[in-house]
């Protein structure tokens, strides 16, 4: 996929890592924004970009997304939405509206942020692809974590959204749906659980890439559920 860039947030995670590794292979430019790194770019190594930035900024993500669309050789032609967080607690009247609050803020702030600042340049590069990461609970919600339930479920009434305003203007966005996703961090937060049954980043990636690529094309406004053994 010579001649096209990607931003993929969230590229320092464990689901993000495989999903970049996937894009890098099939030779597209990859613009990763890592929070806590100094602000300026990394100077590009085998089609990979990094930049210092806080995607819960607008001016930040902004630099980002100029960063993206700006080699004429390799236009901005898709967004991935990793980025996000979970936090579990008690049930609703016992969870602090301040908590609530910031599952709203990581999840969704960002895929916001950067799909309104890409989509100007996706239409002007003749179209493209978003691919927002919600995850299984957005559909079938557990008890204890109603911020994060809440937050992944606007995700993906976010991207529905992105689906039906930009079809006309050859921008499409689907959004995918994990179950568990089998990472060190998951793991040390879950010793106990059945880890068969998750499902490793390197299961997902394809699927990502997939959906940004022409090849998934008219697709748009799609749910495509990543689910480890049942």
């Amino acid at each position: 996929m010579v001649g096209r860039t990607v931003v993929v947030t969230g590229g320092g995670g464990g689901l993000g890592g495989a999903v970049v590794a996937s894009f890098v292979e099939a030779g597209w430019r990859v613009v990763v924004p890592r929070r806590g790194e100094p602000a300026g770019s990394e100077p590009a190594a085998h089609g990979l970009v990094s930049l210092g930035a806080d995607l819960t900024d607008p001016a930040d993500v902004a630099r980002v997304v100029e960063a993206a669309a700006a080699d004429p050789a390799a236009p901005l032609r898709a967004v991935v939405n990793l980025v996000g967080g979970y936090a579990s607690g008690g049930l609703v009247h016992e969870t602090p509206v301040e908590e609530f609050e910031r599952m709203l803020t990581v999840n969704l702030r960002p895929t916001y942020l950067v799909t309104q600042a890409a989509l100007p340049h996706l239409v002007a590069a003749g179209g493209g692809a978003v691919v927002c990461v919600s995850a299984r609970a957005a559909v079938s919600p557990f008890a204890g974590a109603a911020g994060y339930v809440t937050a992944k479920a606007a995700v993906l009434a976010f991207a529905n959204a992105v689906a039906v305003e930009y079809r006309s203007r050859g921008v499409r966005c689907n959004t995918v749906l994990p179950s568990v996703i089998d990472t060190p961090t998951n793991r040390a937060a879950q010793p106990d659980a059945d880890h068969s049954r998750w499902v490793g980043p390197a299961e997902i990636a394809p699927v990502i890439r997939f959906l940004a690529s022409p090849d998934s094309a008219p697709t748009s406004g799609a749910t495509v559920p990543v689910y480890g053994r049942a």
